[in-house]
């Protein structure tokens, strides 16, 4: 009799970290289904025996995207859900599974994972260090007596706005007047108003299971893709420090937490670790980790299937530069482009950017790279450009 692979749902397979949580997932025998935004591709589809379904995007209608999750879940019966995003985060978070168990956060904790002033509080109480920050209702609340240059973020990773799911902006402003031209694309919602800090992105990344935070690793950002502030475009490998290791710990203890995380810190040029914000799912760099031998999707996944946890967390893992292909290019774009606020000092230049990008080292690694399926990494390279255009156009 052929033995039982359980069956993941994970999505949206456009979220960063798809592709290599799908391998992680497959690598250990597990079957895996993906849910997509309908009317739009992913890299994903080229990742072999995965199986995509579309349904309505939540930021067109809410309510009939959650009708179409919970089809497909009937349809498909799986044995676990793994939300990827924000955005399927809250999602999950709405839905009651008869049989699938979701690999991730209980609503409650979901609940703060999506509230970045909440987190704030949290990780006070647990020893982090968080930077000065004033909670204001929306951006006409924005004041003048404000120290300069500041931060803005949303409160809120995402919210519902009527019956669609929409993602709030923030921004970076040196000064009054930046800080006006900016405010119309500002969130409707809640705002944290923070120093601007220059410095260093870290992230502390782990799972839950029996026995609390298990397999902990870490990385820091060489590159992000807009040095204005974004996501990675490379990073390496970097050991935990043991106050960051305990506060973390407790952070996730005191939140009631089960399934993968992220925290985020800023080292600035002081050496502080001042902490950013908790993601309570996959992140980008989940590349760094795997190529490191963490198998976080997968743990987290038999964990909560009550599987056996394979393969073991590494004894010594290797140290590791991970670069994302399309981001790296993406980052010499914005680069050329130049900074646009004054806040933001030490801009890349960009002989220095060529040759800091045409330089490979024995450690470097590639996001999303299988030589036995090199259409992945081809795929993912020209959407990620692709999106970058079609942003850039809808910004003009």
């Amino acid at each position: 009799m052929t033995p039982h692979r359980p069956t993941v749902l994970l999505g949206f397979a456009q979220a960063f970290a798809a592709i290599e949580a799908a391998w992680s997932l497959q690598e250990a025998g597990m079957q895996v289904i993906a849910f997509a935004r309908r009317g739009t591709r992913s890299a994903l589809r080229r990742v072999r025996d995965v199986h995509i379904h579309e349904v309505t995007p939540p930021e067109e209608s809410v309510e009939q995207c959650l009708a179409d999750l919970r089809m497909l879940v009937e349809r498909v019966d799986p044995d676990a859900v793994l939300p990827l995003d924000d955005a399927a985060l809250w999602l999950t978070s709405c839905m009651v599974f008869d049989r699938a168990v979701v690999i991730g956060p209980s609503p409650d904790s979901a609940a703060v994972a999506l509230d970045k002033n909440a987190q704030i509080t949290a990780a006070q109480a647990a020893g982090l260090l968080v930077p000065p920050t004033r909670l204001v209702r929306s951006a006409a609340d924005l004041t003048d007596d404000l120290t300069w240059p500041v931060v803005v973020k949303p409160a809120e990773a995402v919210r519902a706005d009527g019956d669609h799911l929409v993602r709030p902006r923030g921004t970076i402003a040196a000064d009054r007047a930046e800080l006006d031209e900016a405010r119309s694309g500002l969130s409707d919602g809640p705002l944290l108003v923070q120093p601007y800090l220059h410095g260093t992105g870290e992230g502390v990344f782990g799972y839950v299971d029996d026995d609390g935070v298990a397999a902990i690793s870490a990385h820091r950002r060489v590159r992000m893709v807009n040095p204005h502030g974004s996501a990675s475009s490379a990073c390496t490998s970097i050991d935990v420090p043991p106050e960051i290791e305990r506060a973390v710990r407790r952070l996730i203890s005191d939140l009631d937490w089960r399934g993968l995380f992220m925290v985020e810190l800023l080292r600035d040029e002081d050496g502080t670790a001042w902490f950013m914000e908790l993601n309570g799912r996959a992140w980008g760099s989940l590349a760094l980790a795997r190529r490191r031998g963490f198998e976080y999707p997968a743990w987290a996944a038999q964990f909560a299937m009550g599987l056996p946890q394979e393969p073991p967390a590494p004894a010594a893992p290797a140290s590791v530069t991970a670069r994302h292909l399309g981001r790296e290019i993406a980052h010499l774009l914005f680069v050329l482009r130049g900074p646009r606020s004054q806040a933001v000092s030490g801009w890349p230049g960009t002989w220095a950017t060529v040759r800091d990008l045409l330089r490979v080292s024995p450690g470097d690694r590639l996001y999303n790279w299988n030589a036995h399926r090199p259409s992945v990494l081809v795929s993912d390279t020209i959407g990620t450009l692709a999106e970058l255009v079609a942003g850039r156009r809808v910004k003009r």
